[in-house]
């Protein structure tokens, strides 16, 4: 029988409403990166998070290093070596770098030699050192508040190196990371399988799992698929497996027919806190029928420009105008009622309510109009009617249909919420903003589809993507930023990737 570093035997675990994991047997080799890929929801982080010791079983056995075992409490998993970067990292904000990675294992030393204390100093120089020695290098005196995302997940990593985890679990690690981010954390994981970690990747990403991975468990829907070697499978088997379908993975897209003009943006600047110019002096329009794509490098101004249509931001100077009408001061309601549809970027703190009910969350648009309401009286009847129909439209998984609180959601099943809520009203003017972001690949096929279904309608669609292929495929107009500067604007079929990623750079035509 093969040896595993890691062998989970007929795990089944229950939640009210749904088998999360169904009779799930893995097996995974020390020193190799094996991928968990499945749909979002499949039960990929539940399976994991019972190896972490957060969950326990409800049927089946863990083994580690050949030794079952019975974890009551991540504490228990840590004491066998095992470690976990979770999707929504852990940390405290207002602590440094150092004290996020030793808290509960302080260093200590003893003043005057009776007095307990944390010895910081000590600690400060391991973290520097550790850093360094796996290419995470971080200040460790910094506050995680100061820091950007990407250092925050090098300081989850090294939370677990500096525990001395042999078994190193990554729950989708990159869903919130810029392509060059990606790079760099690949290297590392790739750097981490060198030194003798054992990886373990939860992701629904198949083009990593290519680069990185040695083999592949596909989850679908709770239960185990198969186990590739990711080397000889194809990409298209892999989709197809994950999915449960036949999935396309090219865009049919029809040509397009323009009419009026839905949103002008005039000479539009935007400040940040500082009173510094993040958008400036930008102006475009987008056309019904339409699908107007900004792109760039992430922090260069795009997100600001949707915020400031939907009116989240405030416009320091120039004009917005929807449908021919001066918006520029309008409240977010009363814009939201003209004609806007808004997909933000984040979706847990300004794209829900996540201690809601989904059926709430679904009714954020509807809520104050008839049938929904009347007379400030809600109709609950019709909301959870509205739910229903949602959720089998837009296939949102949820252990409890509309009752379920949208905060014991996965994140690609709180996207989806957002989307159908948003594609629902049938607005003039559509803004996604990192629509497929922390999606899997039948979910992104899925909202490619209602985005270019609007755009048929006779939709105005402002798409703001930092994957340059979606922009690509989507877009009937590009317009490229670069520090706050919309460097070009031009049909996207007159333009190439590789004349996109010069202008994303801040080249100019000469």
């Amino acid at each position: 029988m093969e040896e595993y570093i890691v062998e989970m035997r007929h795990i089944t675990k229950r939640f009210p409403g749904i088998i999360a994991n169904d009779d799930v047997s893995i097996g995974i080799r020390k020193g190799e990166v094996f991928a968990l890929l499945g749909e979002n929801g499949a039960g990929k982080s539940t399976l994991m998070s019972m190896l972490f010791g957060m969950y326990t079983p409800d049927l089946g056995e863990i083994y580690v290093k050949g030794e079952k075992v019975e974890f009551r409490s991540s504490n228990d998993a840590t004491a066998r070596n095992i470690g976990m970067v979770h999707q929504h990292f852990k940390l405290v904000d207002n602590y440094t770098i150092a004290e996020n990675i030793v808290l509960g294992v302080e260093p200590m030393t003893r003043r005057l030699g009776i007095f307990p204390s944390v010895d910081m100093k000590r600690a400060n120089r391991e973290i520097a050192q550790l850093s360094k020695e796996y290419g995470l290098e971080v200040n460790p005196t910094e506050l995680i508040q100061d820091v950007q995302v990407s250092v925050r997940q090098r300081v989850e990593i090294l939370k677990m190196l500096y525990r001395k985890a042999e078994i190193m679990i990554f729950d989708e690690p990159t869903a919130v990371l810029t392509p060059s981010e990606i790079d760099f954390l690949l290297r590392i994981i790739d750097g981490l399988r060198k030194a003798g970690k054992t990886i373990i990747l939860i992701t629904h990403k198949i083009e990593e799992i290519k680069q990185i991975a040695d083999r592949c468990a596909i989850l679908c829907r709770g239960r185990l698929v198969d186990i590739l070697d990711v080397q000889t499978a194809s990409v298209q088997e892999m989709a197809n497996m994950m999915v449960g379908r036949e999935v396309s993975l090219t865009r049919v897209k029809s040509e397009p027919h323009f009419g009026k003009n839905v949103l002008e943006v005039q000479n539009l600047t935007v400040l940040n806190e500082h009173r510094f110019p993040v958008v400036k002096n930008v102006s475009f329009s987008i056309r019904s029928g339409e699908i107007f794509a900004i792109a760039g490098v992430s922090g260069n101004g795009q997100t600001q420009i949707a915020d400031a249509v939907a009116g989240l931001e405030v416009a320091s100077e120039g004009a917005i105008l929807l449908n021919g009408k001066q918006i520029t001061h309008d409240s977010i309601r009363s814009r939201a009622q003209a004609g806007i549809s808004y997909i933000p970027e984040d979706r847990q703190s300004t794209g829900l309510v996540l201690d809601f009910a989904l059926s709430d969350n679904l009714a954020l648009r509807q809520y104050p109009k008839k049938p929904y309401s009347d007379h400030g009286i809600l109709n609950f009847g019709r909301i959870r009617e509205n739910a229903v129909t949602l959720i089998d439209r837009y296939d949102i998984r949820s252990g409890q249909g509309p009752k379920t609180i949208v905060r014991s959601m996965s994140g690609g099943n709180m996207q989806k919420v957002i989307v159908a809520r948003e594609i629902e009203e049938h607005s003039d003017l559509i803004i996604f903003v990192q629509p497929t972001r922390g999606m899997d690949i039948g979910a992104i096929e899925n909202i490619h589809r209602y985005i270019l279904d609007e755009r048929d309608r006779g939709a105005a669609i402002l798409l703001i993507s930092l994957e340059l292929g979606e922009v690509m495929d989507l877009a009937d107009t590009i317009g490229v930023i670069f520090s706050g500067e919309m460097l070009k604007i031009a049909p996207a079929r007159e333009m190439t990737r590789y004349e996109v990623g010069r202008y994303m750079m801040g080249v100019k035509e000469a």
